[in-house]
């Protein structure tokens, strides 16, 4: 790919060192990009391309004005059958996108389209998870080939406002269960306490066992438990732990850790990604959503940021809150002579998530018998260093 018009260039990086070298680039048009999530940021993405990539597959379109990076679309080439082109951050990220500086939207979305198509000359574009009013959006409304557009994860998301904000929202016998709730937290002295850069490893590890503790006979996800996922967790945290972009906190009760979570950041949005809880909670009648909520809600409020999104899953626990539910979307983009494979692609796309969706309402339990199924075929086992011999002492009455 060159150059479309004075100042202006695009083109495609399939060298991963050199994806690595973008750091400064990438993380400087981010913050120009305010739909932006953390899931697009340089520490997130490279990881994962670490942690998920193939050998070869790396497609990264760069959009140039006058040599400054103005946007960007992180892709991988995959084969599932058809030939795809897939955003970064896969499954375990609740969405995507690409970026776009919002002080040069117009030529900036028009070049990358112009990449695009030319990236995409034999393949589908497939953007999972892209949030309403997403730069993935405006790159699909002015594309000029064949499209479609389909119904993806829903995500529920609250005001960043403080606890006390939050619980006036709640009908008055919710709001007198919460607020009960928070008194039996302060009554038991759970302190929390936020994790440094260096201390990261280790309190991901820690993180990562009470979570598997905590999910024991009730159906972990089985991606949480695998080295891959962990590697790609203690490597994205810790950058972005030392640049503002996520915080891992720790929460302490008679000197023992008993719960530990990780929240990202984008200039508008904190999201809470995971966390692990010792089961002596439940056992102590510790509310450990309000735990967490409280701690993130009010340090969203403080950093100014607008939404703190509780991610992918409409659980009835996140709903006893009152959020607003986001519809992700999925957009299917590819040249115009290509309009046969993408309606394929999408009868194929409609039809797996009418399937899951039926067989998922029937039996819950189904998606992680299915998922463990497959990796015993494959012969994966869950990581033995994340899967506790014992029980960790629980904390004293």
């Amino acid at each position: 790919m060159g150059r479309q018009r004075t100042g202006l260039t695009v083109t495609l990086c399939r060298d991963p060192r050199a994806f690595a070298r973008l750091r400064a680039e990438w993380d400087g048009l981010q913050r120009r990009c305010s739909s932006a999530t953390p899931f697009q940021s340089h520490a997130w993405l490279e990881s994962w391309w670490l942690s998920y990539g193939t050998a070869g597959r790396l497609r990264i379109v760069l959009v140039r004005l006058d040599g400054e990076l103005i946007a960007a679309a992180p892709l991988m080439l995959v084969h599932r059958p058809l030939p795809l082109l897939v955003l970064l951050g896969g499954a375990i990220s609740d969405y995507g996108d690409v970026l776009v500086a919002d002080d040069h939207a117009g030529c900036a979305t028009a070049a990358l389209a112009h990449g695009l198509r030319r990236a995409a000359r034999h393949t589908v574009i497939d953007l999972r998870e892209v949030r309403p009013g997403a730069a993935a959006e405006r790159l699909y409304d002015g594309w000029r080939g064949a499209k479609r557009r389909l119904a993806d994860s829903v995500c529920l998301e609250l005001p960043a406002a403080p606890m006390d904000e939050l619980v006036k929202r709640l009908a008055t016998h919710s709001a007198q269960r919460v607020r009960a709730k928070l008194r039996r937290i302060d009554a038991l002295k759970i302190e929390d306490r936020t994790v440094t850069e260096h201390e990261v490893p280790d309190a991901v590890g820690h993180l990562l066992r009470l979570h598997e503790l905590q999910w024991r006979g009730r159906g972990v996800t089985v991606e949480h438990l695998r080295p891959r996922f962990a590697e790609h967790l203690v490597r994205a945290t810790r950058r972005m732990v030392r640049d503002g972009g996520a915080a891992l906190t720790e929460y302490r009760c008679e000197g023992e850790v008993v719960a530990a979570s990780v929240a990202l950041f984008s200039g508008g949005l904190t999201g809470g990604y995971l966390y692990g809880a010792h089961p002596v909670l439940r056992e102590r009648r510790v509310d450990v959503t309000t735990m967490l909520l409280r701690h993130d809600a009010d340090l969203a409020a403080r950093s100014g940021r607008a939404v703190v999104s509780l991610l992918r899953g409409e659980e009835p626990y996140k709903n006893h809150w009152r959020p607003q539910a986001v519809a992700n979307q999925r957009l299917l983009m590819a040249p115009s002579a290509l309009e046969p494979v993408l309606r394929l692609h999408t009868a194929r796309a409609a039809w797996r998530d009418r399937a899951a969706g039926a067989v998922n309402s029937r039996f819950p339990a189904a998606r992680e018998w299915r998922a463990r199924l497959n990796d015993w075929r494959a012969g994966v086992r869950p990581r033995p260093d994340l899967v506790p011999e014992r029980p960790e002492r629980p904390v004293q009455q």
